[in-house]
């Protein structure tokens, strides 16, 4: 069973459609990525998760049941629009905010210590809050998030502002998280982050779902029978016209040349094994890798130029 359910969810706001007829399936103790140009329509759903707004058509389940208020208690938030108390302390805010989300002073406390060494921020415990760095600020507001340890994560865009160290230290804490039980819903535009932490994902445009399943599959889904090869020999015979082998980007690498392959108009229905076999009839292989499209390639495929037309 999903552990959460849209199913046609309909939003507007002002005569726009901000989400039209939006279905998706989370499986429960997964990351699933939710991506889509700005506009599309994930900022509402989100919303709508945390219940900060309601459908106007469509049912969200939650566990098999209907979303309902208490169930907020079970959710941690982090907006990509961080904010947090400039003047205040950052300990004392962080113990605020975690009471907020249900735990005493003093289970506050003791959690948060933890998790401030964890980040090696615990000297910055009686500062302000205004004193923090970007990056330290937006450390304190992942704390304070999974701090309550919800059942179900939303982190919109949560290494935005992170050096690269950092933001592997987070991705490995959402690791972590998931490795632990909790379901995560991962809104980003950064597609590299996609392949190395969603486990499934769904793409949103102009409102409605466009594409879902895992990354995998997605990847598998979108490949143009394109393969890397490194080799030795004579490869003329390779190039020559009505070959069933197409073969670009040749270049040499030590010993070795490195060509992007694949069948030609003529042989394009030929198989991995049938192309390895034409290829050994004229070269000796080194390796054969099977080039698979990136997310970030597969996104602007199925978004182009629409994601310059949408607004925020």
């Amino acid at each position: 069973m999903a552990f959460i359910e849209a199913q046609e969810v309909v939003k507007e706001y002002s005569g726009h459609r901000a989400l039209d007829g939006l279905s998706l399936s989370v499986p429960e103790g997964c990351i699933y990525g939710l991506l889509g140009p700005n506009g599309a329509g994930k900022t509402t759903f989100i919303r709508i998760l945390n219940q900060i707004t309601r459908p106007d058509s469509g049912t969200i389940l939650l566990n098999g049941q209907p979303l309902k208020a208490s169930d907020i208690e079970r959710i941690g938030y982090l907006p990509e629009e961080r904010g947090l108390y400039k003047k205040m302390k950052v300990g004392e805010e962080a113990i605020y905010l975690a009471r907020l989300k249900g735990l005493t002073a003093a289970d506050a406390r003791g959690k948060l210590r933890y998790w401030f060494r964890k980040f090696d921020i615990m000297d910055w415990w009686d500062k302000k809050v205004e004193q923090l760095s970007k990056g330290m600020q937006q450390k304190v507001q992942f704390i304070v998030t999974v701090l309550h340890e919800p059942s179900l994560l939303i982190f919109d865009e949560p290494f935005s502002g992170f050096d690269p160290v950092n933001a592997n230290i987070l991705k490995n804490e959402i690791l972590e998280l998931k490795r632990k039980g909790a379901t995560v819903i991962f809104s980003t535009h950064n597609m590299a982050s996609v392949e190395e932490v969603c486990d499934e994902i769904t793409l949103i445009n102009k409102s409605r779902a466009v594409l879902s399943g895992s990354v995998p599959e997605v990847r598998q889904r979108f490949k143009d029978n394109k393969f890397r090869i490194r080799y030795t020999g004579d490869d003329t015979s390779l190039t020559t016209d009505g070959s069933p082998v197409s073969m670009t980007d040749v270049r040499q690498n030590g010993i070795y040349r490195e060509a992007t392959v694949s069948p030609s108009a003529i042989a394009a229905d030929m198989t991995p094994n049938e192309l390895i076999r034409n290829l050994l009839q004229h070269v000796e292989l080194a390796s054969f890798e099977e080039i698979l499209p990136s997310m970030n390639d597969i996104f602007i495929k199925m978004v182009g130029h629409d994601a310059s037309d949408n607004n925020n």
